[in-house]
């Protein structure tokens, strides 16, 4: 019986060693770029793996990432819905969870909600019901709220989201009080894990980022994306894994869009810098990021008034996407740009209808249809169709309300309030530039906060309020003199060339600006 049990050992090391180099000889192949070469091998590895769980269910994983980085989102769902059923057969809930997990991520990049919502549902409740070592299902649960909380903000629910964030934060205490159990599972298939602890610690961080820059709380922003980057300068010293590069741009991204509004472009370009190193060091990353990274470079353009150049970036931008939501944001800045501009109307009109709140808006995101309709705000304010202008700020300021988009709210307040003063209702002006002064500074959004300011002196001036013009006329001259002293800084660096870059891979080193751009009328 022994040398029966003996060379069954033998025979499931020799199977083990088979499949191990089919696994490494696929991704040597794919380091190569010879992906057509690896996919038929690791097909026939999963053929043949059928009844040795851990690697019948590694090679699926595999196969499915490998047609993930291809972009082909259908068939590695496909994989990954076989690799469910399989674990589900070999009775493993744990690995049917991570399958299903990473399945339900997926159709949220393909936009598939009608098929995400069930999915999710099986999802929750499979790792609810499973009973197993305490981190798996920890880090489960935290697959699970990830991708809650990302379906949530994509749809910009800022206000609806909180409570799967609050779950998520406290999920990853509860972990990171937990210790790693040394004992193997009883069932090869649970040999998985989704992400290093320390990693999910990152992930978390950085969902916490992106809700607090939609929310338009930015010093929170700056609060956890500091403790994320420190956290991942410790990881890469010690793990070269390409995730931890991408949690890096992700983040930066974020707080690049952080200082534009807050007013500090020059550590924002700098930012910018830094993630074009990050994209020279990796063609993928690059691939996956050019075009985030010239909407970044569009709207630093903006914040220091090069609209051709911002014009640039943004077409740009939009050439080098097909993620709905990330082109629907450019579009919508273009359009303001155009607006600002104000001879470009037959290329406005265009994209207005493009992205018209009141008929079929392109994407489900309540933030950035909010955003729409503040853009077509903006636009009749600018053709002097006020009572149009006001129909559609109190558009936004109900969808803004009912998600707590700040900086929306703080946006249309203001101009509302300016549209009042155009009209000479003072009364009605001042009940607007009050409270959006009031929140711009807590966000705090320097833009805002100097047209308020501007506001509030003309205002008290027309009423006759000299001391308290003569306080706004000192404040907007504060705000005035730090965002020009910013605006100088910011244009003065050998970085501000990269606004002229439009075609290729980011250029290596930049040349000194003869002299800056000091126009601040974009800010008035």
């Amino acid at each position: 019986m022994y040398c029966v049990w003996l060379i069954s050992q033998q025979i499931q090391q020799f199977e083990d060693v088979k499949f191990e180099a089919a696994s490494l000889l696929s991704e040597l192949y794919c380091q190569e770029n010879s992906v057509d070469a690896a996919k038929p091998l690791l097909r026939k590895a999963i053929q043949i793996s059928q009844q040795t769980p851990y690697w019948h269910c590694r090679l699926l994983f595999q196969l499915a990432q490998l047609h993930t980085l291809e972009k082909d989102l259908v068939s590695a769902c496909d994989l990954l819905g076989v690799g469910a059923e399989y674990a589900r057969v070999v009775g493993s809930e744990y690995t049917r969870a991570l399958f299903l997990l990473s399945k339900g991520m997926l159709l949220l990049m393909e936009r598939k909600l009608q098929e995400v919502h069930p999915l999710l549902t099986l999802c929750g409740q499979i790792v609810e019901n499973w009973q197993g070592n305490p981190i798996q299902k920890e880090s489960l649960r935290v697959f699970f709220l990830v991708l809650q909380v990302t379906h949530y903000l994509d749809a910009g629910q800022v206000k609806s989201v909180k409570p799967c964030l609050k779950q998520l934060q406290q999920c990853i205490q509860t972990i990171s009080t937990l210790h790693d159990d040394e004992i193997l599972p009883s069932n090869p298939a649970d040999l998985f894990h989704w992400l290093p602890k320390e990693h999910m610690c990152v992930l978390v961080y950085l969902v916490t980022v992106m809700h607090s820059m939609q929310a338009g709380y930015l010093e929170k922003a700056q609060k956890y994306t500091d403790k994320a980057l420190m956290q991942l300068e410790k990881l890469k010293m010690l793990d070269c894994s390409p995730i931890l590069s991408s949690f890096q741009v992700i983040l930066l991204e974020h707080i690049i869009m952080c200082r534009l509004v807050t007013g500090h472009k020059a550590t924002a370009l700098q930012e910018i810098s830094q993630v074009c190193q990050l994209c020279q060091q990796s063609p993928r990353l690059f691939s996956n990021h050019a075009a985030q990274l010239h909407t970044l470079l569009g709207l630093y353009c903006v914040s220091v008034n090069c609209m051709d150049n911002a014009e640039a970036q943004f077409t740009t931008a939009l050439r080098l996407t097909n993620h709905q939501e990330l082109w629907a944001f450019i579009v919508t800045n273009l359009a303001s740009v155009y607006i600002r501009e104000g001879n470009r109307h037959q290329e406005l009109y265009s994209l207005l209808e493009r992205i018209n709140p009141d008929h079929s808006f392109p994407v489900s995101s309540h933030c950035l249809r909010a955003a729409a309709f503040y853009v077509r705000g903006l636009f009749s304010f600018f053709q002097g169709r006020y009572n149009e202008a006001k129909r559609f700020l109190r558009e936004t300021l109900k969808m803004s309300n009912a998600e707590d988009l700040n900086r929306l709210t703080a946006c249309s307040l203001v101009l509302l309030g300016h549209i009042f003063y155009v009209l000479g209702n003072h009364r009605e002006s001042n009940n607007m530039v009050v409270p959006a002064m009031q929140l711009a500074s807590k966000i705090p959004d320097m833009s805002v906060q100097l047209w308020s300011s501007a506001l509030l002196r003309d205002l008290n001036k027309a009423c006759g309020n000299a001391m308290d013009a003569h306080e706004a006329a000192q404040m907007h001259q504060n705000f005035s003199q730090q965002l020009l002293q910013d605006h100088i800084e910011a244009c003065s660096l050998p970085e501000h060339n990269l606004i002229t870059w439009t075609d290729g891979p980011p250029p290596v080193q930049f040349q000194a600006q003869n002299g800056p751009n000091t126009s601040l009328a974009s800010l008035l």
